[in-house]
């Protein structure tokens, strides 16, 4: 399984790629490969401001429909449109162009509370 080093991850098995006031989010090579083939992405929060653990879209596959978790207070300032187009991307390219929103992080200090690949491959 593909553990990139540079992200934080959550318990719900979502990635960070943190670069200065934003990040990028997205779902974890775990969980794609556990949800099977993605068929369809929503996410209706675009320009909202969400607290942690607020639920900013679904993710849908052949076998079930997930809610995707903000892992902390933030804005979602863009969606990857590319993958709402062609959400099978998530399965093949998880951390790169699989990234499902951009968020603007206003309290960076909710960064400490997520998890290292390393703690994350003991959770999963």
């Amino acid at each position: 399984m593909n553990l990139p080093e540079n992200l934080l991850y959550t318990n719900d098995h979502e990635w960070l790629r943190v670069e200065v006031d934003f990040a990028y989010l997205g779902i974890t090579d775990f969980a794609q490969s556990q949800l099977g083939d993605i068929v369809f992405l929503e996410i209706e929060t675009l320009g909202e401001t969400l607290n942690q653990g607020d639920i900013f879209g679904t993710i849908e596959a052949v076998k079930t429909v997930s809610d995707l978790f903000l892992p902390i207070d933030a804005e979602v300032v863009e969606v990857n449109e590319a993958i709402v187009e062609n959400p099978e991307t998530i399965n093949q390219d998880p951390y790169e162009k699989g990234w499902i929103a951009k968020i603007r992080i206003p309290n960076p200090e909710q960064l400490n509370g997520l998890l290292s690949a390393n703690d994350y491959e003991k959770e999963i």
